[in-house]
């Protein structure tokens, strides 16, 4: 079997890269790609903001619940992807827990569904 050597560095210059993830153009979209920016271009450089970021977005989306009425189940599905800024936060999300775990060498289980 053959082995896979890696000849390339996944590294970059600024320790919480990520790529942007801009949606489709459009009026709505283009008015957001602001404020799109301003959340990605948040760096996560402290355990306490890392620990309040974690704390304040959840890990799955709260709003997905099955309620049962005259005996039948009704399923309401999430509607975290109608956020607009949905993606930019969980990304946020995931740089906070990133931090604690490789800088900070924290046990993040808590914080993870």
């Amino acid at each position: 079997m053959e082995t896979i050597n890696h000849t390339h560095d996944h590294t970059h210059p600024h320790p919480n890269y990520h790529p942007p993830n801009y949606k489709k153009p459009g009026k709505f979209n283009n008015l957001l790609n602001p404020l799109r920016r301003v959340v990605d271009g948040i760096q996560v450089k402290n355990n306490r903001l890392a620990h309040l970021i974690c704390q304040t977005i959840p890990c799955c989306c709260p709003f997905e619940r099955q309620i049962k009425l005259f005996g039948r189940s009704i399923d309401i599905p999430p509607l975290c992807k109608l956020n607009p800024l949905y993606d930019e936060f969980v990304g946020l999300r995931f740089r906070a827990l990133s931090y604690l775990a490789d800088v900070c060498g924290e046990d993040v289980k808590k914080y993870i569904c």
